[in-house]
């Protein structure tokens, strides 16, 4: 029986991902499913029908990241100054500068994670003197990575730092000669006095958080992604924190589809957590939109093995197995698929010690569970996951620290970081995300340029050709492999009849751009179920819209998505008051230092004319 369709898309380069059909020209869509892939005018279609010409625009299925953490992301994006794509150090401190002064009292403004001061062209953080220079009055909170945040005078007032605050567990408030804080926290060997001090500042009401959720997916929708595996995360309770994006879906006014884990907040009471959980809500339970997917990506805090390269290798609790086995056992015995932050081999393997001890009375297979992450794992330990019918989800951080982890483990050791050309090659599930908002940019085509050339965010090459993915290879992990991590493969991943009608039309062909091209594409259009979810350039009329954002003083208002020129050329150079910086341009290193070994000062600003190498 011919289905009519009530959206047909044609007259475009569709990279379907469905090896029965790889390529086509359009596409039939009915009640939010895919009902033919086709070309030219393969359709029926009436009044009735909305056509949409693609104008041989590059279609692809939409992207899955399966570790973004969306939820409490959206509850904070409205205030966040993102530097994601900033080129020079200067247009960072312009762009907080001017920040700082539309910001009122008692508000902070906060940078949050997507940055790296290898993407700058000076090759260096800002330093606190800078930080305290562009904002004197307003509370400034700058998290880098896992492992430090700066805090302007400000802020280290409004946090109630002094010189007699002590250090916390796992922590350091660094301190200068006089023993007062000097604005830099150091993760030793955790990241909690970061986030417990980034905790401390103002949070939005709750009809603001509401709108941030609502940016934020749209930012996302610009991006071209459809879908996201929450990962949980610190500070972010069940179902307190889960209340904004339920009403939400319950409004209809979702534009990603989210299938969220539940991350467990008490030290010592982890079991306690998901006995409670398990008695209010059950894996799958919900729809298309939003359902939950299981435990993780924190079962236990013994076992949290943060990846902070600049400090060593945690040695894990030696209460790890006896806790983590409780809490496997009592999930995997109620069939709750969990996943697991697993950074090193040498926790991997005793974690997968555990799960083959629960494995024997309850077994593992069809969970769906996964590791997150695994940069150092190794072959052995793959085949153990395999064996156990787990997955592995990876993301891009490297791209971020890759230079940090070379400078302690050296270049060959980083040829593995993570294996993803083995894992493939070994039969395992391997879905691709990004970990974002407080580490990686939630960017995916940053995501896909590194698993594609191998290369961090300053350009350091950390992989051999043989282990580098085809670019064809990266986008199904960012499709249907994410979609093993929720159990959705048959629903997503490929344009095929049946599967859900998630697409985005690109600003460019991702098959055929320049290697470093791939880090600025875009959707131009967004498809979700069938509906417009977002629509730029020819597509603009298609573009539902978004209220303002709120609070009016919020960075999204004035800085909207990844940097681009238009955005900040209202500014100005924040030392020198030029604005040469807009065309920011890396000088030349004569002595052909390693990127990573240069101290703070080591290449001068090569974003402004006034300076030189």
């Amino acid at each position: 029986m011919t289905i009519q369709p009530d959206l047909i898309l044609e007259n475009g380069r569709i990279s379907t991902l469905d090896p029965a059909r790889p390529e086509a020209t359009s596409v039939a869509v009915a009640g939010g499913r895919i009902v033919g892939v086709g070309d030219g005018s393969d359709f029926p279609r009436d009044a009735s029908t909305q056509v949409i010409d693609l104008r041989g625009r590059r279609v692809i299925p939409g992207l899955y990241d399966s570790h973004l953490h969306v939820i409490r992301g959206g509850l904070n994006y409205n205030m966040e100054l993102r530097w994601e794509g900033v080129p020079s150090v200067s247009i960072a401190l312009a762009m907080l500068r001017d920040q700082a002064e539309r910001t009122p009292a008692p508000q902070w403004v906060r940078v949050v994670g997507g940055w790296t001061e290898f993407q700058f062209a000076e090759r260096r953080m800002p330093t606190l003197e800078e930080i305290n220079a562009a904002a004197p009055d307003t509370p400034v909170f700058i998290l880098h990575l896992y492992c430090r945040a700066m805090l302007n005078q400000a802020a280290l007032r409004a946090c109630g730092y002094t010189k007699d605050t002590p250090n916390p567990p796992g922590g350091e408030i660094v301190r200068d000669k006089a023993g007062n804080p000097t604005g830099m926290l150091i993760a030793r060997p955790n990241a909690m006095i970061l986030y417990a001090t980034l905790a401390k500042g103002p949070k939005l009401p709750a009809e603001y958080q509401y709108n941030s959720t609502r940016h934020f997916m749209r930012e996302l929708n610009r991006l071209g992604l459809t879908g996201v595996c929450d990962a949980g995360g610190g500070f972010q309770n069940y179902p307190e924190d889960y209340e904004i994006i339920q009403q939400l879906h319950q409004r209809g006014e979702m534009t990603l589809r989210i299938a969220y884990n539940l991350f467990t907040q008490k030290p010592g009471g982890e079991l306690e957590d998901f006995v409670r959980w398990s008695n209010i809500i059950k894996p799958d339970q919900g729809d298309d939109m939003f359902r939950c997917n299981g435990a993780g990506e924190m079962l236990v805090f013994s076992a949290a093995d943060f990846e902070d390269f600049l400090e060593p290798r945690p040695d894990l609790d030696g209460k790890l197995e006896e806790q983590l086995e409780k809490v496997v056992s009592f999930l995997a015995e109620n069939r709750w698929p969990f996943r697991l932050h697993a950074t090193y081999e040498e926790s991997i393997s005793r974690f997968l010690n555990v799960f083959e001890r629960v494995n024997r009375h309850a077994p593992l297979e069809g969970l769906h569970w996964f590791f997150d992450h695994c940069e150092t794992i190794s072959d052995r330990n793959i085949e153990r996951v395999k064996a156990l019918g787990g997955g592995i989800a990876i993301q891009h951080r490297m791209a971020f620290q890759g230079e940090y982890f070379v400078d302690r483990y050296g270049a060959k050791a980083a040829e593995r970081t993570p294996p993803v050309r083995r894992m493939l090659e070994m039969g395992v599930p391997v879905g691709a995300g990004t970990d974002a908002t407080r580490v990686a940019s939630y960017n995916p085509f940053v995501s896909l340029y590194w698993l594609t050339t191998g290369r961090t965010l300053g350009g350091f090459s950390l992989y051999p050709e043989k282990a580098l993915l085809s670019r064809e290879e990266a986008l199904r992990l960012y499709t249907s492999g994410s979609a093993w991590m929720s159990r959705q493969e048959t629903d997503r991943g490929t344009i095929a009849p049946g599967q859900l009608a998630d697409f985005a039309v690109l600003s460019d062909d991702y098959f055929s751009i320049p290697d470093e091209e791939i880090k600025s594409l875009e959707s131009v259009l967004t498809i979700l179920g069938g509906k417009p979810v977002y629509g730029a350039e020819e597509f603009t009329p298609l573009d539902p819209g978004v209220p303002p954002a709120m609070p009016d003083w919020s960075p999204v208002s004035r800085y909207p998505g990844c940097w681009k020129a238009e955005n900040t050329s209202h500014l100005h150079h924040a030392s020198c008051g030029c604005s040469h910086h807009v065309t920011a341009k890396p000088q030349p290193n004569p002595f052909n230092i390693p990127r990573w070994m240069l101290g703070p000062r080591g290449l001068m600003d090569g974003g402004c004319e006034c300076f030189a190498f």
